[in-house]
């Protein structure tokens, strides 16, 4: 993944501003509970979950920057400061929360760290939002935190963590009816951005080396490069997944080859398009996955 930079200036005056577990409640009874999501997919996800019981600020918002290239400043430290809940990815995805984390002296806010709810660590595929399983499990654990924060609202908190749950049902119906159809299919990616929905759909994902190297941000060897343009002129493969946010050069190529050789590709993002829900943007993507292998016949 791309090296991310921060500014040594930023721990300059950044002191501990969280609050004890008895102050967040007693400000949730007054006012909202304040929350820093370092991506505004998960940031969507607390909003739905807390409504206007919380203030929500995210990160990573920009759906036409390439995340990887985020560089944290003196604002993304105040707002941290100020968080009674902080979430954000893990798995190496946003190291410089962890940083921005760790110079914060007396911490006593709540972080919830998704790579370690779901069981991932550095060296797997960061995306762990495109993994079906994982947004039932942040959920629970951010209306958790929210009921102990705010125990007055705890039947307004759980019906909406009911209602989420039960939305993500529409993900799963797309996941299956996706499965069913093209389970064993080849296709194939620029990066691994939509792997883990890749493999829950069933798809036989080609050229994992070289959307490794892409993303670590290391030049693919010539024989990845090759296989991977193989796979596309040969029409070895029925689609090619690529992120939007980060066409490079060799993106460029590979998706100039997929159309000359007239092979759909389908965009994926990393950052939560404007006006989508979480729930609206993934099944926007499925559909589109759909429509593009519609033509394909076993």
């Amino acid at each position: 993944m791309k090296k991310i930079l921060m500014a040594a200036a930023l721990v300059v005056g950044f002191c501990s501003g969280a609050a004890s577990q008895a102050q967040v409640q007693a400000q949730a009874q007054t006012s909202t509970i304040p929350v820093v999501a370092a991506e505004n997919f998960y940031a969507d996800v607390v909003k739905q979950l807390g409504g206007d019981r919380v203030q929500v600020t995210s990160i990573l918002n920009n759906p036409d920057e390439d995340p990887h290239l985020f560089e944290a400043s003196p604002k993304t430290a105040r707002a941290l400061q100020h968080a009674a809940l902080v979430v954000y990815n893990g798995a190496d995805y946003d190291p410089w929360m962890d940083k921005l984390l760790a110079v914060s002296k007396g911490d006593k806010r709540t972080t919830i760290v998704v790579a370690q709810l779901v069981g991932r660590k550095s060296g797997d595929n960061p995306h762990l939002w495109y993994d079906p399983a994982t947004m039932p499990v942040v959920a629970k654990a951010v209306s958790g935190f929210l009921v102990q924060a705010d125990p007055a609202h705890k039947s307004d908190y759980d019906a909406r963590l009911a209602t989420f749950l039960a939305s993500l049902k529409a993900i799963d119906n797309r996941v299956a009816v996706l499965n069913s159809h093209y389970k064993g299919v080849p296709v194939t990616a620029t990066e691994p951005v939509f792997g883990y929905m890749a493999d829950a759909i069933g798809f036989e994902m080609r050229n994992r080396r070289f959307q490794l190297a892409v993303m670590n941000d290391t030049e693919p060897s010539a024989a990845d490069i090759a296989a991977f343009e193989n796979d596309l002129r040969e029409r070895r493969v029925h689609v090619l997944i690529y992120n939007s946010q980060a066409t490079e050069a060799l993106t460029k190529r590979m998706l100039k080859l997929a159309k000359d050789s007239r092979l759909p590709s389908v965009s994926v993002t990393e950052t939560l398009p404007a006006g989508k829900t979480f729930q609206q943007w993934m099944i926007s993507q499925l559909d589109a996955l759909s429509g593009a292998l519609q033509g394909w016949q076993r």
